[in-house]
């Protein structure tokens, strides 16, 4: 059996949280695959440094609006296969979706939209979220392990964010949002960081204009998913929050598989 270690980051500006000189030290940590969001950055426009760190292939997705959205991926395993969107145009233009096919998990990478906006920015979160459950879904109907992560832009339970009666009339703390959420777990996924945690005061994400990161006023919106199939395999899942740069900070998962 080998051990795979995965994180997942928001990075808010991989350029800007590489020129604060905060993105290299984690690769110190040795994840065998690194997965960002909201890169904001077109691959073109990174300079060597981040396209080539030693010992990973690189991958990048970029939307057509430039300096928005975005995913990478380090991974120290080449994909069997990588796709860049669920067949559908107004999500897939967005630079929001990566899909890598390995041997023992299919992984999705995912910078899920946020719907603080507009009615019309929620309704399209919505529908992004039905879209990628059908993908999965139909996947794993097949009998393919799967793995999610991403800034999914919603806390789940009131567990996971400081404040829930302040913030359920907020996007990202809806109750249409917390259903969806419900029933992707209802699908057959498993939250993996409460399968080892079910502490309160565990965030992901702090907002920067108030500074509530000092306060640890947080949302717990980035999150590692398996399959319940793949559950058993899945050995820790933990957060990083001493990680600073960005409003969100990583989070992990590790997980055994037979090969990759």
């Amino acid at each position: 059996m080998i051990k795979i270690k995965l994180f997942c980051w928001n990075v808010n500006g991989i350029r800007a949280i590489h020129k604060k000189g905060e993105l290299l030290p984690v690769f110190e940590n040795k994840p065998d695959i690194f997965c960002i969001q909201e890169t904001k950055a077109k691959e073109e426009q990174l300079d060597e440094e981040l396209r080539n760190i030693d010992g990973y292939q690189s991958y990048f997705v970029s939307g057509e609006r430039g300096g928005y959205s975005g995913v990478a991926m380090y991974s120290k395993y080449e994909p069997l296969d990588i796709k860049t969107g669920f067949g559908i145009e107004k999500f897939d233009t967005e630079g929001r979706i990566m899909i890598a096919e390995f041997k023992p998990f299919t992984l999705f990478n995912i910078y899920y939209p946020n719907g603080k906006a507009s009615k019309e920015r929620l309704q399209y979160k919505l529908d992004f979220y039905d879209a990628f459950l059908d993908y999965i879904d139909a996947l794993k109907n097949k009998g393919t392990n799967v793995v999610v992560c991403g800034d999914v832009n919603t806390a789940h339970k009131e567990i996971d964010i400081a404040r829930p009666k302040e913030n359920e009339k907020i996007s990202g703390f809806l109750p249409i949002e917390r259903e969806w959420m419900d029933k992707f777990v209802g699908h057959g996924y498993v939250d993996t960081f409460r399968m080892f945690n079910d502490e309160p005061d565990q965030y992901s994400w702090w907002d920067y204009k108030t500074r509530a990161r000092d306060r640890n006023i947080g949302w717990r919106i980035d999150y590692f998913y398996v399959n319940n199939e793949a559950k058993n395999r899945v050995k820790d899942a933990y957060i990083l929050p001493e990680v600073m740069g960005s409003d969100h900070c990583p989070i992990a998962l590790e997980i055994e598989v037979n090969e990759i």
